[in-house]
């Protein structure tokens, strides 16, 4: 375990990558002696800091929840990072490319609660009872610390959140078969990646609920309106300046972003 000023120096580096989009030193190579429960101290205490900057949060993303996601970052289990106001755009937005360190994209199922999910002992049917909405996403993922990461990095670097952007076709968590949501997932009119949401634990409203049971120990409730990012179905595309991602879920619609 880490000290409070060794924690406090990790803090420090990433609110200077946020600051200046340059990526710093990883936690793990700063503290070789880093643990699990050290990442989310840090990730909760650089969410602290951006509150009483003035953010706000309105939801959570989960990460790591597919085979293929965790292939892609050499990780075997979910984390989970916080969401900020004002990381949140709308279907078509031209989002700046330089307020990122190296952006990626994915495409996945955001949950929209309409009522508080507090674990222990969340299931499937309390996650889609509690939901509202569910809104086809893309989520734009960033590291702000250097490679190779491991899971103490990308927990510590709020799971790699960055942003989301919203798809303008929400439906209510029983309209269809969630397991089988697809996504074709285009750069620049060129086929990326395809994949169904069934890739993540199985259903996409696991996801929710096992952040609601991650979260049980620390007395924390999933909060009415909150976003919940479940987690990418697909590999994570790059992303250059100029380019366009786009992702059709099919009858869900699509959302579709552009980095300028």
């Amino acid at each position: 375990m880490l000290t409070e000023a060794q924690r406090a120096e990790a803090v420090a580096s990433l609110l200077e990558s946020h600051r200046t989009k340059k990526q710093g030193l990883r936690p793990s190579e700063m503290f070789p002696d880093i643990q699990i429960e050290d990442s989310y101290a840090i990730s909760s205490a650089v969410a602290a800091e951006r509150v009483k900057a003035g953010r706000k949060i309105v939801g959570h993303k989960i990460g790591l929840t597919s085979k293929a996601m965790q292939a892609s970052s050499k990780i075997d289990e979910p984390d989970y990072g916080y969401l900020f106001d004002d990381q949140v755009f709308s279907d078509g937005a031209k989002v700046p490319f330089d307020s990122f360190c190296v952006p990626r994209v994915e495409p996945e199922l955001t949950f929209i609660l309409k009522e508080p999910l507090k674990g222990p002992g969340i299931g499937l049917v309390d996650v889609l009872r509690a939901t509202e909405w569910v809104v086809p996403s893309i989520e734009i993922i960033d590291a702000r610390v250097t490679e190779p990461r491991r899971i103490y990095d990308t927990v510590a670097d709020n799971g790699a959140a960055a942003a989301i952007v919203l798809g303008g076709r929400p439906v209510r968590p029983d309209a269809v078969d969630l397991r089988w949501v697809g996504a074709v997932f285009y750069r620049n009119s060129e086929i990326e990646e395809t994949g169904l949401a069934a890739g993540v634990l199985g259903h996409p409203a696991m996801a929710i609920a096992w952040l609601a049971n991650k979260l049980a120990p620390f007395g924390t409730t999933l909060e009415p309106g909150h976003l919940m990012l479940s987690g990418s179905f697909t590999r994570p595309v790059w992303a250059a300046k100029g380019d366009t991602l786009h992702a059709d879920f099919g009858p869900l619609g699509s959302v579709a972003v552009q980095f300028v």
